[in-house]
């Protein structure tokens, strides 16, 4: 199966994780600190705080500002559900925003207008796909606003600029992310008075660490806020400083390979839709989303590419239709977002695909759309 996305590991990971078994510290060391000062620097920032998930990364930015119960938080319905939970994990309320086109699936700045309110605290831009929001429109719209902005990096680790437009910025590891630690992921922050309660929060709000207190040969701590247990363990920090290394070369090739799509697509069924054909923005390429021509059976597709040994998914069901949200009275239609996730279908893309296995995607999508 040519799957949608495939981690690459190997040898260089295996002696990493062996390296940290041999020391006997697993949890909070020298390598999770080693990894959020790399990440940090390669991403332009001056630190960053590694984190169990992406979602704890929201989670924990939203806290950070201070945004809690009666606040308003503007978010992306074309995402995944964690953006819009980490609103109500602190007691907001998301309210759901449009895409700005089927070509461009970000988040609409001139439709955020429209859902503002007095109680509207931040909003939280999602860079789909690995497309960055446009950081001059998103700034002047918070400056205006009095708000918070966040940035949803899941999906950009190790494109330009990502990170350094928002507040806040969260980003992922998960398993089929550009690069991975298994669960995972980083935050960055412009105050560094957030991030430092951030990085307090993520321990259960401990003023000191297991670690620290070793260093400090002292087992008293104090708890001056609220925190939860999202700590990033060495084992993970381990991989990812393994990754890391490999996350510029892995993304040129995912740009290589999105440019091989768009030329095989429009060769072999020039009807698909790829967004951002004539975009020029900062992007990790994480995702190759085909837009299918109106009418198409999807389903019937997804199968036809099941059986050629083609998989395939959806990025993503829209949250405000999802069932946990479907009721919620803080959106009204979302009709590009609507349009858009209808007709939707991703295509594998990974750095372990050659320009034959893009080829071979491009000509059996034809087939099913032309047999559908």
């Amino acid at each position: 199966m040519l799957l949608v996305s495939e981690p690459t590991l190997g040898e260089e990971e295996k002696s990493a994780l062996a390296a940290v078994i041999d020391s006997n510290w697993v949890t909070m060391g020298d390598r999770v600190r080693d990894f959020e000062r790399r990440f940090a620097r390669q991403h332009g920032a001056r630190d960053a705080v590694a984190v169990a998930s992406c979602t704890a990364g929201l989670h924990l930015a939203l806290a950070g500002l201070g945004i809690g119960p009666g606040d308003e938080v503007l978010v992306p319905s074309l995402s995944f559900v964690a953006t819009a939970n980490c609103v109500r994990y602190v007691g907001a309320t998301p309210v759901f925003v449009d895409i700005d086109s089927i070509g461009r699936p970000l988040i609409s700045a001139e439709d955020a207008e429209h859902r503002c309110t007095e109680r509207t605290k931040a909003v939280i831009v999602m860079h789909y796909g690995g497309y960055l929001v446009d950081a001059d429109t998103w700034r002047r719209f918070a400056e205006s606003h009095r708000i918070h902005l966040i940035e949803d990096a899941a999906h950009a680790a190790g494109a330009f600029g990502a990170g350094l437009m928002g507040d806040v910025a969260a980003f992922s590891f998960y398993g089929n992310k550009n690069m991975t630690t298994a669960e995972g992921g980083m935050v960055t922050a412009r105050d560094p008075m957030v991030l430092a309660a951030i990085r307090q929060m993520r321990g259960h709000g401990m003023t000191s660490g297991t670690r620290e207190r070793l260093d400090a040969r002292t087992p008293g701590y104090d708890v001056t806020m609220l925190g939860w247990n999202y700590r990033l363990d060495e084992l993970r920090a381990a991989i990812g400083i393994v990754q890391l290394q490999n996350l510029r070369t892995w993304n040129k090739k995912r740009a290589e390979l999105t440019r091989l799509y768009r030329d095989a697509l429009d060769r072999e069924c020039p009807d698909v839709m790829v967004p951002f054909s004539n975009a020029r923005v900062s992007s990790a390429y994480h995702i190759v989303p085909a837009i299918l021509p109106e009418g198409v059976d999807r389903d019937r597709v997804v199968g036809k590419l099941r059986d050629a040994g083609i998989q395939t998914t959806i990025h993503y069901p829209p949250i405000h239709m999802l069932s946990l949200y479907r009721s919620s009275r803080t959106h009204d239609t979302l009709p590009q977002t609507e349009r858009f996730s209808t007709r939707e279908l991703t295509l594998p893309l990974h750095p372990k695909m050659s320009e034959t296995d893009v080829d071979y995607v491009a000509r059996t999508l034809a087939l099913g759309i032309s047999s559908g």
